[in-house]
């Protein structure tokens, strides 16, 4: 049992690395082809930073246990709106540009909605999340990108990365490598723990994975926003957040049901809710006042925010 709970927590640890080594070793492969840090940037390191989240769904759906799979995805979407914006906010007033306050945040609130609406909390209970629900989140996907291409087009510098240190093509390929073989044990390992801890203390897997499992895996966005708050750009702050959370939602729940039907956990509607309350929280902050800011003391209202809602998850096991 001891051996499960630290397999658990070094999975978790790996996982996190291992996606930073794939990002790492991927934008030097790119960067060697001639891409732009700002292709890099929109694409590799997006995409880089939901894969914690993408092994553990897939691994969940594996293995029959759905409430991971919804846990990490609603778990990780709510951490990144209140707990990450919560404490970078507690860094330094968080200033945004009107494209990301009127184009990108409703754009992750449409996905809040229409996974509200695939999982049958309006027009009658479901059972599986199908392939058609997915082919819907991986269209919605496609319209996001499709505005990241636009923005990448008029030449947003909002999203950058720092310089590939050069390297030896051999270290960067046995360092993607390495990332992929870490990140495979990592979700494993968090996975079977996840069940495992869930079943000694007679709690749902869904409560671990929402909490313990959604904060560890929404870490790399934590250290992208202070890190973008002390180097004074804020816009990255807030738009790796809002990507990964249109991304943990059409791109992570959304290859899972091609491969199997995922099972639909009946009392997640409120969990949906709280994803769309969040965000909209958000949007409500930054799109009034004069300076269309999130303040320090918008911060702390939602870091309690978060806290409530952990709190209702456990009271509900």
């Amino acid at each position: 049992m001891v051996i499960t709970y630290l397999l658990f927590i070094l999975g978790l640890v790996i996982l996190i690395e291992s996606a930073n080594w794939i990002v790492d070793s991927s934008s030097s492969i790119a960067k060697r082809l001639g891409v732009s840090s700002l292709v890099i940037g929109l694409t590799i390191v997006s995409f880089g930073t939901t894969l914690p989240e993408l092994v553990v769904n897939l691994f969940a759906a594996f293995s029959g246990n759905a409430e991971i799979a919804f846990g990490n995805v609603i778990g990780s979407y709510i951490a990144n709106v209140l707990f990450v914006l919560g404490i970078v906010a507690c860094f330094g007033n968080v200033r945004l540009k009107r494209e990301t306050i009127w184009h990108e945040i409703p754009i992750a609130l449409l996905a809040a909605f229409v996974l509200f609406i695939l999982t049958g909390n309006l027009f009658g209970a479901k059972e599986f999340l199908t392939r058609d629900d997915a082919f819907i989140l991986l269209g919605l996907l496609g319209v996001f990108l499709y505005y990241v291409f636009l923005m990448a087009r008029r030449g947003n510098k909002d999203f950058n990365i720092s310089a590939v240190v050069d390297k030896s093509n051999w270290l960067i390929g046995l360092k993607f490598l390495f990332g992929v073989i870490g990140i495979y044990f990592g979700g494993k390992w968090v996975v079977e723990g996840a069940v495992v801890i869930a079943n000694q203390f007679e709690i749902s897997s869904f409560l671990i994975s929402a909490t313990i499992i959604a904060v560890g895996t929404s870490l790399p966005e934590l250290v992208v926003g202070i890190i973008a708050m002390i180097k004074k750009n804020p816009g990255l702050a807030v738009g790796n957040v809002i990507g990964a959370n249109v991304l943990n939602v059409c791109w992570v729940l959304g290859v899972v049901p091609l491969i199997s039907p995922l099972a639909i956990p009946a009392y997640i509607g409120v969990d949906i809710g709280v994803m769309f309350l969040a965000m909209l929280i958000l949007f409500i902050f930054m799109a009034t006042g004069e300076k269309h800011e999130l303040r320090r003391k918008d911060g702390i209202l939602m870091l309690l925010l978060y806290s409530l809602y952990i709190w209702y998850v456990i009271v509900r096991g």
